[in-house]
């Protein structure tokens, strides 16, 4: 019979998973379970995806504002801490500010914008032109950006961050100053202690502060980088990658999670005879149209992957083919010119015109973007995600 379905994503239900579970064996048997209910076989090159989130949360990696806190203090002691170019969010940094301000003595924060890191906007990019305000250039104080902006609610949350993130630190008694700039040296004249808390271009920001004189710089992934009290951390993030737990915790980024993904591969290879592809995803990657908001808030989209994941697509474009290739074929014919062509095509596409229009990202990147859609980020209940026929093309 003709094959008329090309890929099929299943998000699938798991339990609630706490502290000290096994999650090879839950995610192993959710596959097996659904594959028995819902009627669709295992097979070579399917693809098993885990949210960092369950892994994280078997895990027990969470710390308090206190941990947070303790390890800020010492390495900053009683110094003014530049806090600059953390993301606007209460589940990404809200809590983690309040460990930050627990710790500290005096705070300057320092906001890019018009928005942050992941899209985030203060401030409109047209009201920027109309007030005659060049970002790349003009600092800002608080009263500058008001007078000039007013007051600006977040296009979702209709959270107003600047009066929130100061709200924060000032509750516990700690002095704070809020500056706008997009240029690292700017914290400079406030403090040589700062704190840079954005996430991709983290190693710049420390490169240039280091180079123009900072005595200490640190960034949120040496923050928690080890267990302070006993409590959670991760070695490669620090606070990267975190979320909300509670008003006074945080769960970390899962650590050491290669492991698991390997073991979840050799237990499904052992009860199904299949090679399934596994990985643990995060954010995906991909932008969002009205809010602006780049998704990718956590440090890298998947941290831990089997070896079938590794590298990126190597497609041609169906409509190039037909269009220019075989224009002159209709029908089964041009159906079959196109599957000799794919059947026969280069194993490396680079810069080859049929490929042209393709998305030459890794595997990993589109596989987690495809998981953290289907598996959202509220009630669905569908943190490991299954799917079919990724790898198929026009062919098979």
């Amino acid at each position: 019979m003709e094959r008329v379905v090309g890929t099929v994503v299943r998000g699938l239900r798991c339990p609630i998973i706490n502290q000290g579970d096994s999650i090879e064996t839950i995610v192993v048997d959710s596959v097996l379970k659904a594959s028995e209910v819902e009627g669709f076989e295992i097979g070579d090159k399917d693809i098993v995806t885990v949210t960092e989130s369950i892994v994280a949360r078997a895990q027990g990696n969470y710390a308090t504002i206190d941990q947070i806190a303790k390890d800020v203090n010492a390495k900053f002691g009683d110094d003014t801490i530049g806090v600059i170019f953390p993301i606007l969010s209460r589940n990404r940094f809200a809590i983690c500010l309040r460990g930050i301000a627990k710790g500290a003595k005096k705070i300057v924060l320092m906001l890019s914008y018009p928005s942050d890191e992941v899209g985030n906007h203060l401030v409109d990019l047209d009201l920027l032109d109309e007030k005659g305000v060049n970002p790349w250039t003009d600092v800002l104080t608080e009263q500058q950006f008001r007078d000039h902006f007013g007051y600006n609610k977040h296009t979702f949350t209709g959270v107003d961050y600047i009066d929130y993130y100061k709200s924060l630190i000032e509750e516990y008694g700690v002095e704070c100053e809020v500056i706008f700039s997009n240029n690292p040296k700017t914290i400079l004249n406030y403090t040589k202690s700062v704190l840079t808390c954005d996430i991709h271009t983290r190693f710049r920001t420390k490169r240039i502060l280091t180079a123009n004189g900072a005595e200490k710089v640190f960034s949120l992934d040496n923050i928690l980088s080890e267990s302070v009290d006993g409590g959670g951390f991760n070695e490669s993030y620090g606070l990267l990658g975190s979320n909300k737990s509670t008003e006074s915790s945080v769960k970390l980024f899962p650590r050491n999670c290669q492991p698991i993904v390997d073991k979840i591969q050799s237990a499904l290879k052992e009860k199904t005879g299949k090679q399934v592809e596994v990985m643990i995803y995060g954010d995906g990657a991909f932008k969002d149209p009205v809010g602006k908001i780049w998704e990718l808030a956590d440090p890298v989209v998947s941290p831990a992957y089997t070896a079938g994941l590794d590298g990126t697509p190597n497609e041609v474009k169906l409509k190039y083919l037909a269009d220019n290739n075989f224009a002159h074929l209709r029908g089964e014919e041009l159906q079959q010119a196109v599957a000799e062509y794919i059947n026969n095509k280069e194993s490396d596409l680079t810069g080859a015109m049929e490929a042209q229009g393709t998305t030459p990202r890794k595997l990993t990147d589109l596989i987690g973007s495809l998981s953290d859609l289907t598996s959202g980020s509220g009630d669905k209940g569908t943190p490991v995600i299954y799917i079919q026929g990724y790898f198929d093309n026009y062919t098979k």
